[in-house]
């Protein structure tokens, strides 16, 4: 009798200290948790992530498919939790993956450096860079429960819509030749901006139309993309020499471009000094007849006499200047 009471207390006191030493758990500030009971996830009565800003980019026509409830969050700090239930910790820190990673085959993409992609011209490139994305705290029902392998699922996403963005990607027009802001376009030159060198002069254009499209996936898979960084573009390495033969016409271009412009902007400037300067002269030189014209009317106000008066000493002047006189005699 007393072997099995020792026995039961032995157990109970087991089963405490063992309840209570792993009852207890902390979470680190970049940290989030979500308690399981027997597997259920405590929910937020009658709350959706439809309810919530996080669903603010999400289409309406995806809003049923990717309706989850909302659970309860633990924040950083020291918890306890009862031995039926379940901690789910999740890190909210960003994370970086480069863009040809692939959780689930490492292998792939040679190795996971380079990304292959079509562009609209139907060729071949290779792109580099990195995505750096976080775990939403406002949507952990759709990262823990929602996707099975929720980093390769959202990595797979966020490349197919890189992929769309390049196969339709269009340079605005003004970026495919190097004209002034009114020169017109030449004719027969195709402006769609849809080559390699499109791509590569508007990185940061392809970058923030990744961003925009990324917007629900927060909604979707519980996973933000903080950014896209797009670093290298590669053609292949067959037309390699012919892109850069290409790339030197277009530079030889623009820069016979900018010397045209420069000359042109001289000649501008040097056609105003001069009809400035003639200007000047014009000035100058009407400048004594108003003069006169101003005296001629003061002689005038001043009495009907003044202006015989004022014609006949200009005219002895003239005489006494002259060498030689001619009358005509009337008849």
């Amino acid at each position: 009798m007393e072997i099995c009471l020792g026995i039961s207390i032995g157990s109970l006191l087991y089963l405490l200290v063992r309840c209570v030493i792993s009852g207890f758990y902390t979470l680190e500030q970049n940290e989030r948790a979500v308690i399981t009971t027997f597997g259920r996830a405590e929910r937020v009565l009658g709350k959706t992530t439809l309810d919530d800003p996080v669903c603010e980019h999400l289409p309406q026509s995806d809003r049923e498919r990717y309706c989850y409830p909302q659970v309860r969050v633990v924040g950083p700090g020291a918890h306890f939790k009862l031995p039926w239930q379940k901690v789910h910790k999740v890190s909210i820190a960003i994370e970086t993956a480069n863009l040809a990673y692939d959780p689930i085959t490492p292998q792939a993409n040679s190795g996971g450096t380079i990304l292959e992609a079509v562009t609209k011209d139907q060729l071949n490139i290779g792109i580099s860079g990195q995505l750096r994305y976080a775990i939403s705290e406002r949507n952990l029902y759709a990262y823990l429960f929602g996707v099975k392998n929720p980093v390769a699922h959202i990595l797979g996403y966020f490349v197919s819509i890189l992929r769309e963005r390049i196969a339709n990607f269009e340079a605005p027009a003004k970026d495919s030749l190097p004209l002034a802001e009114d020169q017109p376009a030449p004719e027969g030159i195709d402006l769609e901006g849809i080559s390699i060198n499109d791509l590569r002069k508007n990185l940061n254009l392809l970058n923030e139309q990744m961003d925009q499209e990324c917007l629900s996936s927060a909604a979707r898979y519980g996973i933000i993309l903080d950014a896209s960084l797009i670093t290298g573009i590669d053609p292949p390495s067959e037309i390699d020499s012919a892109l850069a033969a290409i790339n030197t016409a277009n530079n030889e271009v623009s820069s016979d471009i900018s010397v045209a412009n420069a000359f042109a902007d001289q000649r501008i400037v040097e056609s105003k000094k001069a009809v400035e300067i003639q200007t000047m002269r014009a000035e100058a030189e009407v400048q004594p007849l108003r003069w006169l014209a101003e005296q001629l009317k003061q002689l005038k106000d001043s009495g009907k006499d003044a202006i015989p008066a004022y014609l006949r000493n200009v005219r002895l002047d003239l005489y006494q200047r002259a060498r030689r006189i001619i009358l005509d005699m009337k008849e």
